[in-house]
Protein backbone atom coordinates (compact mmCIF):
# COMPACT_ATOMS: atom_id res chain seq x y z
CA UNK A 1 0.00 0.00 0.00
CA UNK A 2 1.23 3.48 -0.88
CA UNK A 3 0.31 6.59 1.01
CA UNK A 4 0.90 10.06 -0.37
CA UNK A 5 0.71 13.20 1.74
CA UNK A 6 0.74 16.61 0.09
CA UNK A 7 1.65 19.86 1.77
CA UNK A 8 2.61 23.41 0.93
CA UNK A 9 -0.62 24.83 -0.37
CA UNK A 10 -2.01 28.16 0.71
CA UNK A 11 -3.03 31.64 -0.31
CA UNK A 12 -0.65 33.63 -2.50
CA UNK A 13 -0.93 36.82 -4.51
CA UNK A 14 -0.72 36.79 -8.30
CA UNK A 15 2.90 36.65 -9.36
CA UNK A 16 3.92 34.87 -6.19
CA UNK A 17 5.42 31.45 -5.61
CA UNK A 18 4.63 28.30 -3.69
CA UNK A 19 6.30 24.94 -3.39
CA UNK A 20 4.19 21.86 -2.97
CA UNK A 21 5.56 18.66 -1.50
CA UNK A 22 4.32 15.12 -1.73
CA UNK A 23 5.80 12.56 0.63
CA UNK A 24 5.36 8.90 -0.20
CA UNK A 25 5.42 5.90 2.10
CA UNK A 26 6.96 2.60 1.15
CA UNK A 27 10.16 1.41 -0.37
CA UNK A 28 11.66 1.66 -3.83
CA UNK A 29 10.18 5.13 -4.28
CA UNK A 30 12.84 6.02 -6.81
CA UNK A 31 11.62 3.57 -9.44
CA UNK A 32 8.11 4.94 -9.75
CA UNK A 33 6.95 7.79 -11.95
CA UNK A 34 5.05 10.53 -10.18
CA UNK A 35 2.87 13.41 -11.17
CA UNK A 36 0.85 16.39 -10.12
CA UNK A 37 -2.73 17.09 -11.15
CA UNK A 38 -5.16 19.79 -10.19
CA UNK A 39 -8.87 20.42 -10.14
CA UNK A 40 -10.31 23.91 -10.23
CA UNK A 41 -13.84 24.61 -8.97
CA UNK A 42 -16.39 23.35 -11.46
CA UNK A 43 -13.78 21.76 -13.71
CA UNK A 44 -12.38 18.33 -14.30
CA UNK A 45 -9.09 17.20 -12.88
CA UNK A 46 -6.25 18.05 -15.24
CA UNK A 47 -2.64 17.07 -15.69
CA UNK A 48 -0.01 19.51 -14.44
CA UNK A 49 3.39 17.82 -14.46
CA UNK A 50 5.05 14.42 -14.48
CA UNK A 51 8.48 13.06 -13.62
CA UNK A 52 9.84 9.63 -14.46
CA UNK A 53 12.06 7.53 -12.27
CA UNK A 54 14.97 8.80 -14.35
CA UNK A 55 14.06 12.43 -13.83
CA UNK A 56 12.54 13.15 -17.22
CA UNK A 57 9.85 15.78 -16.86
CA UNK A 58 6.76 16.77 -18.75
CA UNK A 59 4.42 19.71 -18.24
CA UNK A 60 1.02 20.94 -19.23
CA UNK A 61 1.25 23.81 -21.67
CA UNK A 62 -0.47 26.13 -19.22
CA UNK A 63 2.30 25.78 -16.63
CA UNK A 64 5.39 25.23 -18.76
CA UNK A 65 8.09 27.72 -17.90
CA UNK A 66 6.45 28.60 -14.58
CA UNK A 67 6.28 25.29 -12.72
CA UNK A 68 9.08 22.84 -12.01
CA UNK A 69 8.62 19.27 -10.85
CA UNK A 70 11.48 17.53 -9.07
CA UNK A 71 12.06 14.58 -6.79
CA UNK A 72 14.32 13.73 -3.89
CA UNK A 73 14.56 9.97 -3.70
CA UNK A 74 16.41 10.11 -0.38
CA UNK A 75 13.33 11.69 1.15
CA UNK A 76 10.68 9.82 -0.88
CA UNK A 77 9.35 13.20 -1.88
CA UNK A 78 8.31 14.92 -5.09
CA UNK A 79 8.03 18.69 -5.33
CA UNK A 80 6.20 21.18 -7.48
CA UNK A 81 7.78 24.61 -7.50
CA UNK A 82 5.21 27.09 -8.76
CA UNK A 83 6.34 30.55 -9.82
CA UNK A 84 4.55 33.47 -11.45
CA UNK A 85 1.26 32.16 -10.15
CA UNK A 86 -1.96 33.31 -11.78
CA UNK A 87 -5.54 33.33 -10.48
CA UNK A 88 -6.32 30.53 -12.93
CA UNK A 89 -3.85 28.32 -11.06
CA UNK A 90 -6.29 28.27 -8.15
CA UNK A 91 -7.23 24.64 -7.56
CA UNK A 92 -6.80 21.67 -5.31
CA UNK A 93 -3.59 19.92 -6.24
CA UNK A 94 -3.01 16.20 -6.06
CA UNK A 95 0.10 14.14 -6.48
CA UNK A 96 0.06 10.61 -7.77
CA UNK A 97 2.34 7.62 -8.03
CA UNK A 98 2.05 4.75 -10.47
CA UNK A 99 3.06 1.37 -9.10
CA UNK A 100 2.46 -1.91 -10.89
CA UNK A 101 -0.22 -0.35 -13.02
CA UNK A 102 -2.09 1.09 -10.05
CA UNK A 103 -2.42 4.84 -9.62
CA UNK A 104 -2.25 6.06 -6.06
CA UNK A 105 -3.51 9.55 -5.23
CA UNK A 106 -2.75 11.82 -2.36
CA UNK A 107 -5.58 13.60 -0.57
CA UNK A 108 -5.08 17.17 -1.80
CA UNK A 109 -3.66 20.54 -1.01
CA UNK A 110 -5.44 23.77 -1.85
CA UNK A 111 -3.73 26.57 -3.73
CA UNK A 112 -5.51 29.91 -3.92
CA UNK A 113 -4.08 32.71 -6.03
CA UNK A 114 -5.82 35.95 -5.23
CA UNK A 115 -5.09 39.54 -4.35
Amino acid sequence: QVQLVESGGGLVQPGGSLRLSCAASGSLFSIYPMGWYRQAPGKQREFVAHITSGGITNYATSVKGRFTISRDNTKNTVYLQMNSLKPEDTAVYYCNLVKSGIIYWGKETLVTVSS
